[in-house]
């Protein structure tokens, strides 16, 4: 499984969420998910196989527990994904705020507008 179609389920994306401070047990992690999600043990043990198995986790035994942690060098990928839609985004962004500002100019040379002239015609009508 691919690290996105991994991170398209809500629980496996809150686990990923959960780990972002350190390393915690599987029990932990279980009872922190099941309580959210209302799933068992067993259900949470599968949504971290399927994380270890796109290469986001890697687990380790320690005693009787086994302690699982994210591979942050894994998530370059979503990075990579995420850096493409922000610079599509970013582009449409700047032009927006360029707009508005202009808005705010043109609206400013024409004097402020009055309490009844919400759309800032002139007019004193709401509309």
């Amino acid at each position: 499984m691919q690290v996105m179609d991994a991170l398209g389920d809500p629980v496996r994306r809150r686990l990923v969420e959960l780990l972002a401070d350190g390393s915690r047990p599987a029990g932990d992690l279980a009872a922190a998910v099941g309580v959210e999600f209302g799933i068992s043990q067993p259900a949470a043990s599968r949504h971290l196989r399927v994380l270890r198995e796109a290469g986001l986790l890697t687990a380790e035994a320690d005693g009787t527990r086994r302690l699982y942690a994210v591979r942050p060098e894994a998530l370059d990928e979503v990075q990579a994904w995420l850096g493409g839609v922000r610079r599509f985004w970013d582009q449409r962004l700047d032009a927006l705020g360029t707009e508005v500002a202009r808005g705010r100019r043109e609206r400013g040379a024409a004097g402020p507008a009055t309490a009844g002239d919400r759309d800032g015609d002139g007019k004193g009508q709401a509309r």
